[in-house]
């Protein structure tokens, strides 16, 4: 099942006033999507999305993303923080890793590295809960906006990835560390 922009214009525009984000057909969000498995009623008589954490199978299949846009398979994950918006990494998804991350709630990635599954914070418990899945337009790549849990996203002990910036021809560190590593994985 391939997701086209125009398909969902035509069912969203039947929805728009029960959408948290009408008008925004191409960066669609997960949200939004799954109107098509149904609403939920609130106590107050209005309707809104169920919530894409908890529609573990349904929303597995309802996603597709197209994987065959790389020779490995793999996409890249933007990683926000779902509160402040800060970008804390990018990774990789493949469609293990993918299905992994709507089944559980937990961001789960495609190490590179280590040429597996990756569930993020395994090691270091600073695991990385889904609140919001943005999904482009072309059906590869993706947004996910987390709560951080531990503080901290990068394996160097910083909140972010993002850790450094250039000055003056020079990259800067302008962050603090949360955690050390080597207490974290060793040496």
């Amino acid at each position: 099942m391939e997701l086209e922009c125009a398909k969902y214009k035509e069912k969203m525009a039947s929805d728009e006033a029960s959408c948290r984000h009408p008008g925004d057909y191409c960066t669609y969000r997960t949200s939004c999507i799954i109107h098509f498995m149904g609403m939920e009623k609130k106590s107050d008589g209005t309707t809104s999305p169920p919530d894409p954490v908890s529609q573990k199978n349904e929303t597995t299949t309802m996603i597709p993303l197209d994987f065959s846009k790389s020779a490995d398979g793999l996409l890249p994950a933007i990683v926000q923080d779902h509160a402040s918006g800060e970008v804390l990494m990018l990774a990789y998804i493949n469609e293990e890793s993918w299905k992994k991350t709507l089944e559980t709630g937990k961001a789960h990635y495609w190490s590179r590295s280590r040429k597996a599954l990756w569930l993020k914070g395994e090691s270091s418990g600073h695991v990385q809960m889904i609140r919001e899945i943005l999904v482009d337009c072309d059906a590869d790549t993706v947004v996910f906006k987390v709560e951080q849990l531990g503080g901290a996203a990068c394996h160097k002990g910083y909140r972010s990835c993002f850790f450094r910036r250039v000055s003056d021809g020079k990259l800067v560190v302008d962050q603090t560390p949360v955690f050390d590593p080597k207490t974290v994985y060793g040496s």
